[in-house]
């Protein structure tokens, strides 16, 4: 599954998530996730809204009054790592506030450690970060792309005083990314840091071909000239086998490691944004089993990957090896089973359609209902099947 963010009217965290949460993403279910953020003080809210535009969803994080104190990135990158997330989930979290603090600390010329989340650190944009993040995995996207931004102008009142719109914390943000671009005639901050960092660290900017599945509508809370909203198109990537996706084998063979670095490796890798880690047994020199290391990436990532090999492990070089892939369209859907609802991943093999249950969901209904793993995957298989 693909998503492409039609940045309409901005882009903001609580936009983001509010089209999410329209698309079909439970709300309980991102209750219990970010509930496990070891912050208090602060209720989700989900408003359908009609009348004014299409109809879509504003996501609301209430807070108590002066119930958050000021964080520091540690701070945040402490919350998040004790909140007991899905590595992929966490990395990808911390990578987020880490891209804001950087942009912080270059906007008001401080060093990282210095900087403290005034608009951006309170528990608001921890539940949108990791909603966010979360969120999209949950729905079963593997990309995420994103249109052109507004701009916006005018001027927003901060922590540091009045500033101009674009902030330049967000300006920083989408530089350093190269976002495109677009001017709109209102004086109003349309693209928050918060969204800006979200979508440096999540989207390509640019429109796939896709098979459209469903859209999403969040709206924002400020009004405008127009309906405020973001919209995600959640669709299945239209692939030609004549033209297969480009990618690059990153390889090496290690001797000397233990199984728990060579996972810790493997967790890292794919928190780098590693598309799939493999190890295979070989036979090396001097007689010593080995491992092959293979991690899969896209192109513009396997410098990246490589650094991660080479840091994380015993090797003195790797391997990068052009391919190519055929992968599958696939959507990602919900069935209810009698042990509660379960995700179903269904890959398209030109007319058949073959679903997949996810393991997750099976582990966690057959730990809540206490039967055996396979008797929840059966029944998930026969409720897609139907």
């Amino acid at each position: 599954m693909i998503a492409y963010v039609d940045a309409f009217s901005g882009c903001s965290g609580d936009m983001l998530l509010g089209a999410l949460l329209d698309a079909g993403l439970e709300l309980g279910e991102l209750r219990r996730v970010v509930g496990a953020l070891p912050v208090s003080g602060y209720r989700i809210e989900a408003l359908a809204r009609r009348g004014e535009g299409p109809a879509g969803t504003q996501a609301r994080v209430v807070l108590e009054p002066d119930s958050q104190p000021e964080r520091s990135l540690s701070d945040v990158l402490a919350l998040v790592e004790r909140a007991g997330l899905e590595p992929q989930v966490a990395a990808t979290a911390r990578r987020v506030f880490e891209r804001l603090a950087r942009a912080e600390a270059a906007a008001h010329g401080i060093p990282v450690e210095q900087v403290h989340f005034h608009e951006v650190g309170a528990v608001d944009a921890l539940v949108d970060v990791v909603g966010v993040v979360w969120g999209l995995r949950a729905l079963g996207v593997d990309r995420c792309y994103a249109s052109p931004l507004p701009t916006g102008g005018g001027q927003v009142q901060t922590r540091h005083g009045t500033l101009p719109v674009p902030a330049p914390a967000t300006l920083a943000l989408l530089a350093e990314v190269g976002a495109p671009l677009r001017p709109v005639s209102v004086e109003a901050e349309l693209v928050t840091p918060t969204g800006a960092a979200l979508l440096a660290e999540l989207a390509t900017f640019s429109q796939p071909p896709l098979r459209l599945c469903r859209v999403g509508t969040g709206y924002g809370s400020r009004a405008l000239p127009w309906p405020n909203l973001l919209r995600i198109w959640l669709g299945e990537p239209v692939a030609e086998p004549a033209n297969p996706e480009q990618v690059v084998l990153v390889e090496t063979n290690v001797d000397d490691m233990t199984p728990e670095q060579l996972g810790y490796a493997m967790e890292r890798l794919f928190a780098a944004g590693a598309l799939d880690v493999t190890f295979t047994p070989v036979q090396m020199k001097k007689n010593r089993p080995g491992t092959l290391l293979t991690v899969l990436a896209l192109p513009e990532r396997a410098q990246a990957l490589a650094e991660v090999v080479l840091a994380e492990t015993s090797t003195l070089g790797v391997r990068l090896v052009p391919a190519s892939r055929l992968a599958l369209a696939r959507h990602v859907g919900t069935v209810a089973t009698a042990y509660g609802p379960v995700r179903v991943k269904v890959k398209h093999l030109g007319e058949r359609r073959i679903p997949v249950p996810e393991y997750e969901d099976c582990a966690a209904r057959a730990r809540e209902s206490g039967v055996p793993l396979l008797e929840v995957y059966r029944a998930a298989l026969a409720a897609a099947q139907q």
